[in-house]
């Protein structure tokens, strides 16, 4: 993929988990992961997937995710509708927490803090998933999912997410509430199907 960006884009930018950066201060950049869910694939679940963001000026505009196994592929491009193998899709309607589809990547990510604050959040929910990685973000944009909470993850294992959730309908910020800007490394993420379940979202993992 870099190679094929160096030809295409020689002034982009390109970042990733491997090989570092290229043309850091660009004004636009690729944030590549070709294999986001690692240990997924090392153990044969299909919760894995490549990863591909294209950001102006640190601004995600573009995103996608791809499962080459089941051929699913996410796109999500700011200004357009979120598609799913070239269908618009969007996320679900659902606005009560007690409702809600929780999904994470791992509960280790969490410290004893973010921990007790998913837990909270977690027993007032339907009921909660982990270790599907990149895929619980498309399934967040298609409507099976409803909530993502994260910690600890990097700038390749999110930005690529941001337009093909936003794009659906969802909402994306810290577990503060604030929006995401353009870093290396993200502390807390929360993703949400919708402005209402956010604000139920936040006041659950704030409430004790």
């Amino acid at each position: 993929m870099r190679r094929m960006i160096e030809t295409a884009f020689p002034t982009h930018g390109i970042r990733g988990e491997e090989f570092g950066t290229h043309l850091p201060d660009a004004e636009w950049a690729w944030v590549l992961d070709p294999i986001d869910g690692t240990k997924s694939f090392i153990s044969g679940s299909l919760a894995f997937g490549t990863q591909i963001a294209l950001l102006h000026r640190g601004v995600p505009v573009l995103g996608i995710i791809d499962q080459p196994i089941i051929g699913e592929r996410w796109l999500g491009r700011i200004g357009h509708p979120t598609l799913l193998n070239g269908e618009p899709i969007h996320t679900s309607s659902i606005a009560s927490l007690g409702e809600a589809i929780v999904y994470t990547s791992a509960l280790e990510q969490f410290d004893a803090d973010r921990g007790d604050r998913f837990s909270a959040l977690a027993a007032g929910a339907l009921f909660t998933r982990m270790s599907h990685d990149c895929y619980a973000a498309g399934l967040l944009a298609l409507g099976g999912v409803d909530l993502l909470l994260e910690s600890n993850v990097f700038d390749y294992d999110i930005l690529p997410q941001m337009p093909i959730v936003l794009g659906a309908g969802g909402v994306v910020t810290d577990w503060g509430g604030q929006p995401l800007g353009d870093a290396s490394r993200y502390e807390t993420v929360l993703m949400a199907a919708n402005k209402e379940l956010h604000h139920a979202a936040l006041e659950q993992v704030w409430s004790g």
